[in-house]
C-alpha cells in the first residue's frame, strides 16, 4: 500500500496547520488532521461551480466570484461552462494554497489560474465583497469552510451571519446567487438566508458520481 506523502505544510492566521499530502496521484488538504477536501471526491465542488454558471449562462458578460481555491474544482467547472465571455475571481485566503496549485497541482487544477478569463485575489473574500460595491456580481460560490462556521479562521463567522449575508445581497445583481458548500445540512442557517430575502434551496450533493447517497449539502439562495 503506497503511503502518503506530505508535500507541504503553512499555517494559517489563526495558527491552525494546513498540510498537502499526495497519495498515489491523488491530493487532499488537511486542517489540524482533519480533511478538508479530496481530489478523489471532488463531485460536490464541481456541482458547486456548475449552479452557478447555470444560473448565469444568459447573462451579457457574466461576473462570477469564488471564495476559497481548494484544489481548484469549482473554478474547473465555472470555466468549461461559464462561456469565453465569463469573467471569474478568485479569492484565496492562504498564499500557500496558490502555491501548491501552481507548483504541485499545475497536472490537476493549478494551470487554470493563468486563464486570462481569472482573477486572482490572495486575501480574504470579505475583502473582496466588501471592496466590490454594490451589484458587483452574477454568483459568488463560497467554500471557505466545511460549512456556515468558522473553521479555517475565526472571522470567517461574520460571513453567515445575518449582516454578513446582507453585504453577500448587496455585491450580487439582480437576480444574483449565492451558493454555499457545506458538509453537513443546518436549517438555522437556511432560515437566516431566507430571512435576509434570499429564495433558498437546499441541494444535497454525493462524493462521487457513482456514490448511492448524497453526503453534502449545498445552500443556494436566489436575490
Amino acid at each position: 500500500m503506497k503511503p502518503n506523502i506530505k508535500l507541504a505544510e503553512a499555517n494559517t492566521p489563526d495558527g491552525a496547520l494546513l498540510v498537502l499530502y499526495e497519495h498515489d496521484g491523488n491530493f487532499c488538504i488537511r486542517l489540524d488532521g482533519k480533511e478538508l477536501m479530496n481530489s478523489t471526491v471532488a463531485t460536490s465542488e464541481i456541482l458547486l461551480g456548475d449552479l452557478a454558471t447555470k444560473h448565469v449562462a444568459n447573462h451579457d458578460k457574466p461576473c462570477v466570484l469564488i471564495g476559497g481555491l481548494g484544489l481548484g474544482f469549482t473554478l474547473r467547472s465555472v470555466l468549461e461552462n461559464g462561456g469565453p465571455e465569463v469573467s471569474v475571481h478568485v479569492a484565496e485566503l492562504m498564499p500557500a494554497v496558490v502555491a501548491w496549485n501552481r507548483e504541485f497541482l499545475s497536472g490537476l487544477n493549478g494551470k487554470l489560474l493563468d486563464d486570462p478569463r481569472v482573477h486572482l485575489f490572495v486575501e480574504d473574500v470579505w475583502h473582496v465583497i466588501a471592496r466590490g460595491g454594490r451589484a458587483k456580481y452574477d454568483a459568488i460560490l463560497l467554500d471557505i469552510d466545511n460549512g456556515p462556521f468558522a473553521m479555517v479562521q475565526k472571522e470567517n463567522s461574520r460571513m453567515y451571519e445575518s449582516s454578513g449575508l446582507e453585504r453577500i445581497s448587496a455585491s450580487l445583481k439582480p437576480g444574483g446567487r449565492v451558493a454555499i458548500w457545506s458538509a453537513c445540512p443546518d436549517h438555522g442557517f437556511a432560515d437566516r438566508l431566507t430571512e435576509v430575502g434570499f429564495h433558498v434551496e437546499i441541494v444535497r450533493a454525493k462524493l462521487f458520481d457513482t456514490a448511492k447517497r448524497c453526503a453534502y449539502t449545498i445552500f443556494v439562495a436566489d436575490k
